[in-house]
């Protein structure tokens, strides 16, 4: 496999090793020692299916207890997936990082633990799958809006387009969340991205 670089440091796009023949292709999705000499050592513990169609809009989550790193990979379709650095501490808090993945290239993202998470369908259908290093925890779910103007996220739709669930239409931004007890505190410099 091949890891390539994104915007982040430690958001990281996985090419994997594609063997294509007469009867069609293989390869692996997950080989748990390659992948720790990656650097993705975390334990996998839940496995995750979403099936949306065109423009729906998943996100951005992620959990002040138990924070999960995930591992995405789209099965059909194309996605623009969406990763934003919510870490106490990160030089990097509120850098975001958009890929768009699709099933014909087979590639994953790899989103380590503290970082909200959404993507935008662009296919007719898509489904994405991705594994967790922790279980989904309800009381612990936040969410930060997908059109937070202090993220400057370039979505790659117009924003009466996207269709979102009643739950993250309803998010609120990410300056408005930074009075929460758990939530990390903002980092110099602003939350603006340069």
């Amino acid at each position: 496999m091949k890891l390539v670089p994104t915007r982040h440091p430690e958001v990281t796009l996985i090419e994997p090793r594609l063997f294509h023949d007469e009867r069609g292709f293989f390869l692996e999705t997950f080989h748990a020692e390659r992948y720790r000499q990656a650097g993705i050592t975390a334990p996998f513990v839940q496995d995750n299916h979403s099936h949306s169609r065109r423009h729906v809009l998943r996100g951005l989550h992620y959990q002040l207890r138990n924070a999960q790193g995930k591992l995405i990979e789209v099965k059909r379709g194309r996605i623009f997936d969406v990763a934003v650095d919510v870490r106490r501490g990160s030089p990097h808090f509120g850098l975001w990082v958009g890929v768009e993945l699709d099933a014909d290239r087979h590639q994953q993202l790899w989103i380590p633990p503290g970082f909200a998470h959404g993507f935008l369908v662009l296919s007719e259908q898509a489904d994405v799958v991705y594994k967790c290093t922790a279980p989904y925890d309800p009381a612990a779910e936040q969410g930060v809006r997908w059109d937070d103007a202090s993220l400057g996220i370039a979505w790659p739709v117009d924003a009466g387009e996207v269709v979102l669930s009643d739950k993250d239409r309803h998010l609120p931004a990410l300056p408005d969340q930074l009075y929460l007890p758990e939530f990390p505190p903002v980092v110099e410099p602003s939350l603006r991205v340069p």
